[in-house]
């Protein structure tokens, strides 16, 4: 359930970072940045799911604390770092800035993803109470 909820959500967050490339190899920058502030919103809501509500629930429910969970916090904090980059890049309207920007944080963002939903998702799965969670990370505003 937890698995199939917030793989679903990466989805929708990759349509999001599609869309504002496309944006970009037309040269339309202010679309370019209204996607990318869609993206930045979806993606930093899909991290406070994660952060606020799963990893604390799966760290009281395992004891594992400096496990799985502390590895994705360090990447949440690398991808922050990316979608600023990517936010100043199209700020400068700078093409070649933004689609190696853009490269470098699809990479993060496929690797992050795979280990969420074929490990993390598929653990607190196991281990939760998965329709609680859900239902307590869609009460996140």
């Amino acid at each position: 359930m937890i698995r199939e909820y917030m793989a679903n959500d990466h989805k929708e967050c990759d349509i999001l970072f599609s869309q504002a490339e496309e944006a970009a190899a037309a040269g339309g920058w202010e679309s370019v940045q209204a996607h990318i502030e869609e993206f930045a919103k979806r993606t930093l809501h899909h991290f406070r799911m994660e952060e606020e509500v799963m990893f604390p629930d799966f760290e009281e429910t395992t004891g594992m604390s400096q496990g799985p969970t502390q590895v994705m916090r360090m990447e949440h904090a690398q991808i922050r770092r990316q979608i600023d980059e990517l936010r100043a890049a199209a700020a400068e309207q700078n093409k070649n800035r933004f689609f190696g920007v853009a490269e470098t944080l699809m990479i993060l963002l496929q690797q992050h993803n795979a280990k969420e939903e074929q490990v993390l998702y598929a653990m607190a799965d196991r281990m939760l109470d998965g329709a609680q969670v859900v239902e307590k990370m869609k009460a996140l505003p």
